[in-house]
């Protein structure tokens, strides 16, 4: 059994940052491949960025790369997303997913999703 909870969302201007966390409980989540992805309302559910086991491979969605670093601390049974310059439209709810490096990310588990609002 794996659980996340994020947090670390907020209300911030364009232009600012905020850092969100991915608190994971589990024996096992240092074996799980992570990604966070974000839901804004009326929208599908899209990609933003995933980290592999050892933390050492990243991947980005366009939108993001340049702006938003994912780091983990495996000591810490953590996964952060770093958003930088954010924009109006980076405005979503944010999960966070662990799955098995054989997993898809439709059979991982997930958290409730932190709210993140970008103001012009």
């Amino acid at each position: 059994q794996v659980l996340l909870v994020e947090s670390g969302g907020g209300l911030v201007q364009a232009g600012g940052s905020l850092r969100l966390s991915c608190a994971a409980t589990g024996p096992t989540f240092s074996a799980s491949i992570v990604g966070w992805f974000r839901q804004a309302p009326g929208k599908e559910r899209e990609f933003v960025s995933a980290i592999n086991r050892g933390g050492g491979t990243t991947d980005y969605s366009d939108s993001v790369k340049g702006r938003f670093t994912i780091s983990r601390d495996n000591a810490e049974n953590s996964v952060y997303l770093q958003l930088s310059s954010l924009r109006p439209e980076d405005t979503a709810i944010y999960y966070c997913a662990a799955r098995t490096v054989d997993g898809t990310w439709s059979s991982a588990y997930w958290g409730q999703g932190t709210q993140v609002t970008v103001s012009s």
